[in-house]
């Protein structure tokens, strides 16, 4: 079949109308309280993973999402020891929601829909996603091999996708409909500095269209998809003397003076999940404290 004989596929959109999942959240009752109302706005439910829930970041997430009503958590991470550390510390926090890990390694396509299809085996339908496993690479381009490139790749973006769409497919014989949260980065806006760091920021600009991409095609089935860039955040992957210097630099030209927390990803990472986000779709929210105002 030549090129111009060939027939391209099609997106389908929503509907919107009653009854669809792309329809509006039905109005929250009148004879709720103000502060029931505002409750249930940012009140979470259903069944989550979280890819590289065992990380500073992730764990932080894993623990505002069991804050908001979330009823069974996975949480997908490569360090087992970890990550049955974080999960035996948020079931004592949460002893009555279902709280588990599974080793798994994300750039494993089939390793990957396992998961996922044992997750819901042992939760159920899974309605939110937020995928933070994710790795760095700085050396100087004139000194990278295809390795290098291929393995940041495979994790950022390849393994978060395979990631999405595996619960997706469950979404979609579910009709739960959902939402996703990747997470991009600053990285995906500029190039960062003083560090040299092309894949990485090639990985995360591929993370950002990525979402965009999936928001279009899987609105339809009530699946909203969107993505969180955070800034610079004050976790172990920036710790250690010899990153000083960055610090310096990074936080030289920076509105606030400072790194970020990991909590400070918290309330946008609910925000989204819940029905507070429920017109977010295709949507890429920087969280960077104005990092990336001044270039």
């Amino acid at each position: 079949m030549g090129l111009t004989a060939r027939v391209l596929p099609q997106m389908t959109l929503g509907t919107g109308t009653r009854g669809d999942l792309t329809a509006p959240p039905s109005p929250l009752s009148t004879s709720m309280t103000p502060a029931e109302r505002a409750h249930e706005r940012f009140r979470l439910g259903g069944n989550a993973i979280v890819t590289g829930g065992a990380g500073d970041l992730g764990f932080t997430v894993s623990k505002a999402l069991l804050e908001h009503g979330v009823q069974g958590l996975m949480i997908f991470d490569v360090d087992p020891a970890e990550a049955e550390a974080k999960v035996s510390v948020l079931e004592k926090e949460f002893p009555d929601v279902r709280i588990r890990f599974l080793k798994v390694d994300i750039t494993d396509e089939a390793a990957v829909d396992a998961a996922v299809t044992q997750t819901v085996s042992l939760l159920g339908p899974v309605t939110t996603l937020l995928n933070f496993a994710g790795m760095v690479c700085c050396e100087h381009a004139l000194d990278l091999m295809s390795k290098d490139w291929n393995r940041v790749l495979s994790v950022n973006t390849i393994g978060a996708f395979f990631v999405a769409r595996a619960v997706a497919r469950h979404m979609i014989v579910h009709k739960t409909g959902g939402s996703m949260i990747f997470v991009a980065s600053i990285s995906a806006h500029q190039v960062n500095f003083p560090q040299p760091q092309a894949p990485y920021n090639v990985s995360k600009a591929g993370v950002k269209a990525m979402a965009r991409s999936l928001a279009g095609e899987w609105a339809r089935y009530g699946i909203r998809v969107n993505s969180i860039s955070p800034g610079y955040m004050d976790t172990i992957l920036n710790e250690g003397d010899g990153l000083e210097e960055a610090r310096r630099i990074w936080l030289s030209r920076h509105p606030l003076g400072r790194m970020g927390q990991p909590d400070e990803l918290s309330g946008v990472v609910v925000m989204l999940a819940s029905r507070a986000g429920s017109y977010f779709n295709g949507s890429d929210l920087l969280v960077d404290g104005g990092q990336t105002l001044f270039t």
